[in-house]
């Protein structure tokens, strides 16, 4: 199997991730009648995968051989032996054990709305530091943030959708804002 460079990859997934990450259902074909019974999913190729999957990125990002399984963006897979009602008591744990963490939405998705991320950020009823206010990016604003005591930074991205991809540049300022300890 002949491999490719994660930054080539990484190249790659930038420039052409809006038709790389794209898909679409064929629900009618010609010489069918009415709908098919099934879907079929045409022009998905997620280049996302191959680099996330990579060995070479593997290590660089420090992920110990066998800790974590293959990726997959989206997993079909129903486990019906695993139910998490909520994720807040991971958050709590986290915040109790004093680890920083950056919560984002994009103020367009409609899979999770941030409303519904608010609320449940709302929910833990942590002491807030920094008050909803715009953060910046060339003089736009690219989202709000709010700033809790817990080290909890939450973050919207103005315009975008439900993954950091609708906004790459946005997103990319707002974590490495984040990371480096800057407010956003």
């Amino acid at each position: 199997m002949r491999t490719f460079s994660p930054k080539l990859l990484l190249l790659l997934l930038l420039v052409l991730r809006h038709h790389a990450e794209s898909g679409s259902i064929v629900k009618f074909l010609p010489g069918f009648e009415g709908p098919l019974p099934f879907e079929l999913e045409t022009g998905y190729i997620g280049i996302a995968k191959y680099w996330a999957n990579d060995e070479r990125v593997r290590e660089a990002l420090q992920i110990r051989k066998g800790s974590i399984g293959k990726w997959i963006r989206c997993n079909s897979n129903i486990h019906y032996d695993d139910d998490i009602i909520s994720s807040i008591p991971y958050h709590m744990n986290n915040s109790i054990n004093g680890y920083r963490s950056l919560i984002y939405s994009g103020d367009h998705d409609m899979e999770v709305p941030f409303l519904a991320t608010e609320a449940w950020i709302r929910s833990l009823n942590y002491p807030i530091i920094d008050d909803w206010r715009p953060w910046i990016i060339n003089n736009q604003i690219a989202g709000y943030t709010m700033t809790y005591a817990n080290k909890m930074t939450y973050a919207t991205i103005k315009a975008s959708g439900h993954t950091a991809e609708y906004k790459p540049a946005e997103s990319f300022i707002m974590f490495q804002r984040w990371i480096s300890g800057q407010p956003l």
